[in-house]
């Protein structure tokens, strides 16, 4: 265990290291929606557009913080501070590589025995914020949001969750970082097809659980004005914003730790390419790029579900094919194993 002054610069350098990738993901959104689209994004600021989340950093600290009179202030201002706090906290159980890669350091700030479980509460916690948002600004629109937010994401956790126990079943531990050891892909060609579906079910769990498209049901601002953020400006709109990116980038480590090996590298290029495998964060990140990049083309290319066909596709077919292939996991390991 490292000592507990390295363990606070360590949670210190994460925060700042996540925000800075926050501000840079969000020109990289708009490059790629641009491209997508056949249109420019960002391109003025600095070379290649890359002043621009700098100057949005600015205008956002800068704008004038128009509050509600008729808001609860307390839990107004309070609201956006849970979900951006929440957010930071969950990805500090997210193993980087192995014990002391670091520079002699642990890549974590939390080696818990319960991390799968750790991250899977403390995201959950993030809806208080969304939901006290929208409650405490006192107006129609918000409040729907929020409400609809907490509904999508209480139901979406269930087939999060389902999927997850393919994984624990074969793993054997809530330990991330011996999960990612372990890589339950090696254990068994039996466990495949069960292990196949239990991924499909979390990732598609994982983009509503953030709120992405075609899941962004809570900022329809075709429907409700833009949700819960309808009644906030200046930085508190900024900081509901930074908690949704780092949601993004949670959830693409998250998926990537659990079933994609996390912080190893493609050990069979070894006998090439000598020491590939001996990146661990540089992987870790290659993996989650792939993810973030997924989130940011489902922008581009799908439309937002209604709020009826999101919820139907949550309980009637999401949550069955989750509990399916915990079944079949469970079959398998007690029957073929």
């Amino acid at each position: 265990m490292d000592p507990l002054w390295v363990t606070f610069v360590k949670a210190l350098l994460l925060c700042l290291v996540l925000l800075g990738a926050f501000a840079y993901m969000t020109l990289i959104e708009r490059r790629l929606l641009g491209r997508m689209q056949h249109r420019h994004g960002p391109n003025r600021l600095g070379p290649l557009g890359l002043l621009q989340p700098i100057a949005d950093a600015l205008k956002s600290v800068f704008k004038e913080d128009i509050t509600v009179s008729a808001a609860d202030r307390f839990v107004y201002v309070l609201a956006p501070m849970i979900s951006i706090t929440f957010a930071l906290a969950a990805f500090g159980a997210i193993p980087g590589g192995p014990a002391g890669s670091l520079f002699g350091w642990n890549p974590w700030i939390m080696d818990l025995d319960i991390g799968l479980l750790y991250v899977l509460a403390v995201t959950s916690i993030g809806v208080y914020g969304i939901f006290l948002g929208g409650w405490a600004s006192n107006s129609k629109y918000p409040l729907l949001g929020s409400l609809r937010s907490s509904a999508q994401i209480i139901s979406y956790e269930l087939g999060l969750g389902l999927s997850v126990l393919s994984v624990i079943m074969i793993a054997g531990t809530l330990n991330l970082r011996a999960i990612v050891e372990i890589n339950v892909w090696s254990v068994s060609p039996w466990l495949w097809p069960p292990l196949i579906v239990a991924f499909g079910a979390f990732v598609i769990s994982a983009i509503a659980e953030v709120n992405r498209t075609p899941f962004d049901l809570p900022e329809a601002e075709q429907e409700i004005v833009a949700g819960y953020l309808t009644e906030y400006s200046s930085i508190k709109w900024a900081l509901y914003q930074m908690a949704e990116y780092v949601n993004m980038m949670t959830a693409a480590a998250f998926i990537s730790t659990l079933f994609l090996g996390g912080y190893k590298g493609p050990t069979f290029l070894e006998p090439w390419i000598p020491g590939i495998s001996d990146w661990p964060i540089i992987w870790l990140v290659a993996k989650m790029a792939i993810f973030m990049f997924l989130f940011i083309w489902l922008r581009a290319t799908l439309p937002r579900l209604r709020y009826d066909q999101l919820m139907r596709f949550g309980w009637v077919y999401l949550f069955e094919i989750a509990l399916g292939a915990a079944l079949l996991t469970g079959a398998v390991i007690a029957f073929v194993l």
